[in-house]
């Protein structure tokens, strides 16, 4: 399984570059083949159909419309490496640790 990923941040610079390091390292440690791209939430919208999960701010999550196939993840800390791989083990309905 190869997941297909984005981190998407208010403007797109360095947060959202900081935050796909961090998806990516919970990604490996987890076994799973991740592609992960990161931009900002206005370029997210547009392209969120293409991509298996969106991890922005709790507070962006509204903003999304996909396909029951993406998965939009809100994060309350965006750096916090727990949370990440809690949400991701949720949303791939894989046991918790």
């Amino acid at each position: 399984m190869k997941i297909k990923a984005i981190a998407a941040c208010g403007n797109g610079m360095g947060s959202s570059q900081m935050i796909k390091m961090k998806i990516n390292k919970v990604f490996k440690k987890l076994g799973i083949e991740a592609e992960i791209g990161h931009m900002s939430v206005g370029e997210a919208k547009g392209v969120a159909n293409n991509y298996d999960m969106i991890f922005v701010s709790e507070t962006f999550t509204s903003q999304f419309r996909t396909g029951k196939d993406t998965k939009v993840i809100g994060l309350k800390n965006l750096l916090s490496e727990k949370e990440i791989e809690a949400k991701i083990r949720e949303a791939l309905d894989m046991p918790a640790e």
